[in-house]
């Protein structure tokens, strides 16, 4: 993914949040999801969900920390993050769950998220503050606060309810909010970042305040907003920070090693390259690219990039490192910025791997929970990473949740928040008269071009099956450009479509008719690919393929809707060795191969199956 390091110019441009809504399958997962804990976190953690910490119950000097029902052996901080955790989980969660009822048109979910953006713009201070903190301490501090953090979570959602419903009062709230931070923060005469030498994770989370700044760019197209989010860059990269891996000088330091906690590291590239598309530096072109070389180095073949939690100076492993649901999001919507500025379609497949594997393989295929922590060679989910132990705290996370309310309830907001984001990126505009099909999925985009509403539905079952209808209905005829990104996998193209490829993509140029289609497949097979560490593992198309191991389902802690935690316990030790040269062919949506049966020393013929639909797995060989 290297970029040219004088090239500053953006290759494609974002569209508003629901000019994309999903169909066919993935369309149904996000209804279950919304009738399942997405919908429902307020009624399974209703203490956290309901805690009005932007209203009356803003934080003073005197507030206490809150008991948010968690283990706290082995953190890193102290109560002062406590404070502000609950500004996270339910910022988060309202995104994604306002997210999700926008684009399945949920009637009931559309009331319950109007009343809440009303009930979050009543309290609004005259000078424009929303916020976490009272006046007496916001915008000073000299430790751990949440001043910017609680304010991107919740603004992200805000103004995706204001771009799906165009209520100007939303937006108008939003900026004169930002302005408030710009105003108690002077650009280049203020440190929003200093917090003296503690642990401060959530002063460093608050760089993703870069991504309110960058949203209002694309819809101003007001220079300051990128200017003080350099502004920001800057100042985090000249303070202390306890999660230092992008500030400047550890990148452009060749023997530094990411260490930081995952999440933050895999959120805080949309800075980096917001930073560099603001400076139009050479220097900061070069240190994205050297950060990016680092991230491919932390993420697994299912595209899970370290996150339990701290990265650690460590590489990527399908069995020792696992990856948080947090850093699955926050790694996604990081490489959909890159995807947009860049057009580069290799990162197309990074985004797909994230969400088709490493996401979908973190969800539980018959409960609706999801994996706080996994590991690509999952042999037992029992709360620890393959039965390790860990002396400094008892480990619960590696397990399925509703809530994970034992460790923090923050991986499960996220996960409501990673299909919206996904969708939302699969369509993108170069120039006045191109569309461009960025992510493959079963979608439905409506946009306009020369100022003509166009709809474009994707009939797929993708990545299932690699055959693909672009249905185009428009009100009369017209010329214009849809560009369709072809995967890395692809080794040929089926279309009667006159075409030409560039860049990694395929353009289509002509003229459409009112009623119009295109239709298009790709073709592969079976791909036997060898990890950094020498291990052998299995791909067809998009999808990365484990052979299931057996389990035992045992049943945790129920909460209010009869939703369940869950362990599994593997009903086997057995593992298998890679064969050279085994026998291998796709049949029925399954790889079937030869594997050597560790115990017997025998070739045995077996039958791998989807990653996503795996629980307990050996996925590499």
């Amino acid at each position: 993914m290297k970029m040219d390091a004088q090239n500053t110019a953006e290759k494609f441009t974002a569209l508003p949040f629901g000019s994309v809504k999903p169909t066919g399958w993935l369309k149904e997962q996000m209804q279950a999801d919304v009738n399942g804990f997405v919908g429902n976190l307020d009624r399974i953690v209703p203490d956290l969900i309901n805690d009005p910490i932007y209203g009356a119950g803003r934080l003073q000097k005197n507030s206490q920390a809150k008991d948010l029902g968690n283990q706290k052996t082995g953190d890193a901080a102290g109560d002062e993050q406590y404070k502000w955790w609950n500004s996270e989980t339910q910022s988060n969660w309202w995104d994604g769950y306002l997210r999700n009822v926008f684009l399945l048109e949920d009637k009931e979910g559309l009331q319950k998220v109007t009343a809440y953006v009303e009930a979050i713009l009543s309290t609004q201070d005259a000078d424009g503050y929303i916020g976490i903190y009272d006046k007496e301490l916001r915008y000073n501090f000299n430790s751990e606060n949440g001043e910017l953090w609680s304010k991107a979570t919740l603004y992200r959602g805000l103004l995706a309810f204001y771009e799906y419903t165009n209520d100007e009062k939303v937006f108008t709230a939003v900026k004169n909010a930002v302005n408030n931070v710009m105003i108690n923060y002077p650009i280049n005469a203020s440190s929003p970042f200093s917090s003296g030498t503690s642990f401060n994770g959530g002063v460093s989370h608050g760089l993703t305040f870069t991504d309110i700044l960058e949203r209002m760019y694309f819809h101003t197209k007001d220079e300051k907003y990128r200017d003080y989010a350099l502004f920001l860059y800057n100042d985090f990269s000249n303070t202390y920070q306890s999660e230092a891996d992008v500030q400047l000088k550890n990148i452009l330091d060749s023997n530094y090693k990411l260490k930081s906690h995952g999440v933050h590291t895999f959120e805080h590239i949309r800075t980096l390259i917001i930073a560099k598309y603001a400076a139009q530096d050479a220097t900061l072109s070069k240190a994205l690219d050297i950060y990016l070389d680092r991230i491919k180095q932390a993420a697994t073949i299912s595209g899970g990039a370290i996150g339990d939690e701290w990265i650690a100076e460590r590489n990527a492993d399908a069995t020792f490192t696992g990856y948080e649901y947090c850093s699955l999001q926050e790694l996604l919507d990081s490489y959909c910025l890159l995807l947009q500025k860049t057009g580069n379609s290799t990162i197309g497949d990074e985004i797909e791997n994230i969400f088709y594997n490493a996401a979908q393989g973190s969800r539980n295929p018959n409960h609706s929970c999801i994996a706080y922590l996994k590991t690509d060679n999952s042999f037992e989910m029992l709360g620890t990473k393959n039965g390790e132990v860990e002396p400094d705290r008892k480990q619960t996370r590696y397990k399925y949740s509703p809530a994970h309310q034992d460790v923090a309830v923050c991986c499960n907001p996220n996960a409501g928040r990673i299909s919206p984001y996904f969708i939302q990126n699969s369509w993108m505009r170069e120039g006045e008269n191109t569309l461009v099909a960025t992510l493959l999925m079963p979608n439905i985009l409506h946009a306009q071009i020369n100022g003509k509403d166009i709809q474009i539905e994707n009939i797929t079952t993708y990545p299932n099956q690699n055959d693909f209808i672009l249905k185009i209905t428009q009100s009369k005829s017209s010329k214009f450009i849809i560009k369709i990104r072809i995967p890395n996998w692809a080794i040929k193209i089926n279309t009667t479509e006159k075409n030409r490829l560039q860049d990694g993509y395929m353009v289509i140029e002509r003229e459409f008719s009112a009623n119009d289609s295109i239709q298009f497949s790709f073709e592969t097979d079976v791909k036997i690919k060898s990890a950094a560490t020498g291990a052998h593992y299995f791909t067809y198309g998009a999808l990365l393929y484990a052979l299931p191991i057996g389990a035992n389902e045992i049943s945790g802690k129920t909460y209010t809707g009869n939703f369940t935690d869950f362990t599994y316990e593997p009903t086997s030790n057995l593992r298998y060795q890679f064969n050279s040269n085994p026998k291998t062919k796709y049949i029925n949506g399954k790889i079937q191969t030869e594997l050597i049966n560790l115990i017997t020393k025998q070739m045995e013929v077996v039958e791998l199956i989807p990653f996503g639909k795996t629980i307990l797995r050996q996925t590499t060989f």
